[in-house]
């Protein structure tokens, strides 16, 4: 039994959604708690302590979690902020560039068209393909996701910008790694909340190419 009360085995990834009553695991659920002030509070990272009340990472299910459901799992009455799905992505946005910022600073990802395109005709083994939601669709289109890749659009290219080190980034590319299945699981996340696609938790799924 860990710290805290939690079991170190693998029904600890899983946890129920408290709108859904769906058990899933942890990757495609957003993690909330109760702050001393009786207010609903986002925890993307999950470190905050407190008993956390997990949510569908999906816009809809955050709007529905506010009409009882968050006092109901306290088991007490709670404040939920305005704007928290706002908030929410607003956090997870920010994780996800953090994230892709770090793998780029390791040396495990590129961005640029002609930089991404030779990642994925050389053999490199691509984990992640990125493409800004702003960008020209005849260009991303130009390009397509390995088997076994993950790819996400859920970025603008002023986000991808500040994640490559640029004024915008339309084309990025993660090679295979640790940092970047970190990617995978708060972009996944990220789509949920901006795309409605909060069901698509399992990481292992691929996109078909492009």
């Amino acid at each position: 039994m860990a710290r805290g009360g939690h079991n170190k085995d693998r029904g600890d990834a899983e946890r129920k959604c408290i709108v859904t009553g769906e058990v899933q695991p942890k990757a495609g659920l957003i993690r909330f708690v109760v702050g001393p002030d009786n207010q609903v509070v986002p925890d993307v990272l999950g470190k905050l302590p407190g008993r956390g009340m997990y949510v569908t990472a999906d816009r809809k299910a955050l709007e529905e979690a506010k009409k009882g459901q968050f006092s109901r799992s306290a088991k007490q009455a709670v404040t939920v902020p305005d704007g928290l799905a706002d908030e929410v992505e607003r956090q997870l946005a920010r994780r996800t560039v953090d994230l892709i910022a770090l793998t780029r600073k390791a040396g495990r990802a590129v961005c640029g068209f002609e930089k991404v395109k030779g990642w994925l005709a050389g053999g490199e083994r691509v984990r992640v393909l990125v493409q800004a939601s702003d960008g020209s669709e005849r260009g991303k289109t130009k390009l397509w996701t390995p088997e076994g890749a993950r790819y996400f659009g859920c970025l603008t290219a002023q986000e991808l910008g500040l994640a490559f080190g640029r004024q915008s980034v339309i084309h990025g590319a993660l090679a295979t790694g640790r940092l970047s299945d970190r990617v995978v699981e708060e972009a996944t996340k990220l789509r949920g909340l901006r795309e409605g696609n909060g069901g698509d938790t399992a990481l292992g799924k691929d996109k078909e190419a492009k």
